[in-house]
């Protein structure tokens, strides 16, 4: 069993169906799982485009590393 970071807090859905979930989550992605009728799991989220997915392959991302430490000791110049 998890450990509780907070007590329960009671929010009020407003007529628009928004919960406000703080200022210290303003501009978040967020999964939402609604577990049974009335059962909510609300979670943060980084959520990666289809057309990005591939630079987070494993040897995508070694190659981008490399490349860029390349960059980094072979600064650009006009000659």
């Amino acid at each position: 069993m998890s450990a509780t970071l907070a007590p329960p807090v009671v929010k009020l859905v407003g007529a628009n169906g928004q919960i406000s979930l703080g200022k210290r989550y303003a501009g978040r992605q967020v999964l939402l799982e609604e577990r049974e009728p009335g059962v909510w799991l609300i979670r943060t989220a980084t959520v990666i485009p289809d057309s990005e997915r591939w630079l987070h392959a494993p040897q995508t991302a070694a190659d981008l590393a490399e490349a860029l430490d390349w960059a980094r000791s072979h600064p650009a110049s006009d000659a």
